[in-house]
């Protein structure tokens, strides 16, 4: 794998934050690792993009940024009110591939989510998947509503015949509520591919060193990490053990424990 695409299931659920950590177990293995980012919305000239703060964050990036627009909206309206020419797949493209030539890998972090749209022609990042031939890894949120959001992401790529890697939680709270608990186990079934990482709430403000030596243990190794989904879940139930059921008890029987209790 020299290309991987980087998509979410809608904003703010912690794709470049997730894309960091990718880069940062990758470079921590010794490999060369190149971020591009097609499209930066929402952020005015000489203001740190998405492409440079994955480099703060990981460490020895190349950061390419191929066009940049004030508005934080989705890219094709956003350059229609800036009026200033949208980014084009055969752009991402070229790229890409000047960038796999002269790097081990290459992650491009698209705006948004899959579908998202580049310019008025409708052109999207799972285009630019297809264009590349790359697989895509998902970013998706941990609570309420994510089972959702991932599993019409997932059919969509399916329906496109594009290839899923995997679902990584873009910012796993620090105390998990009982869907954010429970989808752990739901997520990997609506996907219909393997979790494969969750990184903590507030990572991204953590300083360079620490992000770099803690992104491992945030993924499972086809991301080069360590990370293990079942010890995951089985941590995370722990806490709620002794006065919670299960994700699986039948609601009478929470409630029975409950009354016994």
């Amino acid at each position: 794998m020299s290309v991987l695409v980087i998509t979410g299931t809608g904003t703010e659920v912690g794709k470049t934050v997730t894309t960091a950590a990718v880069a940062a177990a990758a470079v921590a293995a010794g490999r060369s690792v190149a971020v591009l980012k097609p499209a930066q919305t929402g952020v005015l000239p000489g203001e740190r993009g998405d492409a440079a703060e994955v480099a703060r964050l990981a460490g020895a990036v190349t950061a390419v940024e191929l066009a940049r627009y004030p508005d934080p909206l989705a890219p094709a309206t956003a350059a229609r009110r800036a009026g200033l020419a949208p980014v084009r797949l055969y752009e991402v493209a070229e790229a890409a591939a000047k960038l796999a030539a002269e790097h081990d890998l290459v992650l491009v972090e698209g705006a948004g989510g899959l579908l998202v749209r580049f310019d008025d022609e409708g052109s999207t990042l799972a285009d630019a998947a297809r264009l590349l031939d790359a697989p895509l890894l998902v970013v998706a949120s941990a609570g309420l509503g994510t089972l959702n959001t991932t599993e019409l992401t997932a059919r969509e790529l399916r329906a496109r015949r594009l290839d899923l890697l995997g679902v990584v939680l873009g910012s796993w709270p620090r105390d998990p509520d009982l869907a954010s608990r429970c989808n752990l186990a739901d997520l990997p079934v609506v996907a219909g591919e393997s979790l494969l990482g969750a990184v903590p709430e507030g990572a991204g403000r953590l300083r360079p060193a620490a992000f770099r030596a803690g992104a491992p243990d945030w993924l499972a190794p086809p991301l080069g990490g360590t990370w293990d989904a079942d010890t995951f879940a089985a941590e995370q139930a722990a806490p709620w053990a002794a006065d919670s059921p299960g994700c699986n008890a039948p609601a009478h029987e929470a409630a029975g424990s409950a009354m016994d209790g």
